[in-house]
Parts: structure tokens; C-alpha cells; sequence
């Protein structure tokens, strides 16, 4: 175990300065999917009480379930919620509009840090590839006073290490973005469509709301 750790270390050690920056990126990136892998749980953005409250809900019906169980669940879709019932005295196509940009508000909120992760899928290889260079001009550099082919291929093996780490870092980050932006691309579709649900549950005949009139002040 102590021989693998040596190893280990001298693998990144060899890599240079460029090599301390990839394991920053690194360091980083793996924080912010953790983080989001948290934020983006379907129970923490929808709350299963929330769309049982909203599928019992009947056009013209009194909200005051609806509202009891927004507010014990704080989350986006309750937020979005919120400003549709707290705009039933609008017409219908005001609310709307007052619904839309919430929810733009909510989508970025939760695709906040997730251009981090956009970034370091292309910026960790291209520092893996100037470590790399970066370790073959040193290396070239020395050709003359020290010939043997047994050193310079050990100099070359040790500079490709900021490379295999610059994709190590590269591949994750990739995976995680694509997946965290469709989940993201899914949830919002959710609640965009229990958005226009209660849309229509709340102005079923046109402009003008068909709710108990308690809720409006």
C-alpha cells in the first residue's frame, strides 16, 4: 500500500504546475456534482405532495389544500405556484406572464454551477495538452547532454501524465453536465405542465379566475 502511494504521487508530482491546476479543476468540478446531484433530486424540486394536492383539485374548487401544502414544501414548483395564486385577481394572460418568468428564475436557479462543469470539459484537456508540451520541451531540451533512449522515454511517459489526467478530469464533467441538463430539460417540463394545470383549473371558463373568493385577499 505505501509502494502504491508513492506511486501515486509521483505521478502527479511529475506533471508540473499544469498538474496542481488540473487537480484544482478537479477538486472543484467534483464539489459542484455533488452539490447539484443533492439540488436536483425530483422529491426536492417536486415535492410528491404538492402534485397530489394539485391532482385532487377540481376547477372551481377552494385552494386552501393547495396552499397548506405549498407552503409546507418550499421548493420551485411551489414557488411558481405561489405567483399564480397570488395573481388570480389578474386576467389570465397576465398571470401567465407573471408564471413564465418565475419559472425562467427557477430553471436558471437550477442549472446554477452547471457552466462550471461546461467549462472544465473543455478546458481540462487543453491544460492536459500544455502539461504535455510543456514536459516534452524540457525534455528536448536536455536531448543533447543526456542521450539515452531510456531516460527520454521515461521523460515522455511522465510528461503524457497531465494528459490522462486533463481527459480523467474531462470525462466525468462531461458525463455529469449532460445528464444534470436533461434532468433539468425534464423537470421543467413538469412544471410547466402543473403550471398550466392549475392554469386551467383556476380560469376554467376564460380571463377571469373561478376560485372561492377567500383566496383573493
Amino acid at each position: 500500500m505505501p509502494k502504491l502511494l508513492t506511486h501515486t504521487l509521483d505521478f502527479f508530482v511529475v506533471g508540473g504546475p499544469f498538474m496542481v491546476l488540473l487537480l484544482l479543476l478537479s477538486l472543484v468540478a467534483g464539489t459542484i456534482i455533488i452539490l447539484r446531484g443533492r439540488a436536483l433530486r425530483e422529491k426536492i424540486v417536486i415535492p410528491p405532495a404538492v402534485g397530489i394536492a394539485l391532482e385532487k383539485l377540481s376547477p372551481g374548487d377552494n385552494i386552501d389544500l393547495l396552499q397548506f401544502s405549498i407552503e409546507r414544501n418550499p421548493s420551485p414548483i411551489s414557488r411558481i405556484l405561489t405567483v399564480l395564486i397570488s395573481h388570480l385577481n389578474w386576467p389570465k394572460a397576465e398571470n401567465l406572464e407573471a408564471i413564465q418568468t418565475r419559472a425562467r428564475h427557477e430553471v436558471a436557479y437550477l442549472e446554477k454551477g452547471l457552466v462550471f462543469l461546461e467549462i472544465a470539459t473543455g478546458v481540462a484537456p487543453l491544460l492536459g495538452l500544455l502539461g504535455t508540451l510543456s514536459g516534452l520541451v524540457g525534455i528536448f531540451a536536455t536531448l543533447g547532454s543526456s542521450g539515452e533512449p531510456a531516460l527520454i522515454a521515461r521523460g515522455i511517459s511522465e510528461a503524457l501524465n497531465c494528459t490522462i489526467v486533463g481527459l480523467g478530469v474531462a470525462v466525468p464533467c462531461l458525463i455529469a453536465f449532460n445528464y444534470f441538463q436533461r434532468k433539468v430539460e425534464v423537470m421543467a417540463i413538469s412544471m410547466e405542465s402543473m403550471a398550466a394545470d392549475l392554469l386551467v383549473k383556476c380560469y376554467p371558463y376564460g380571463e377571469q379566475p373561478q376560485v372561492e373568493k377567500q383566496i383573493l385577499k
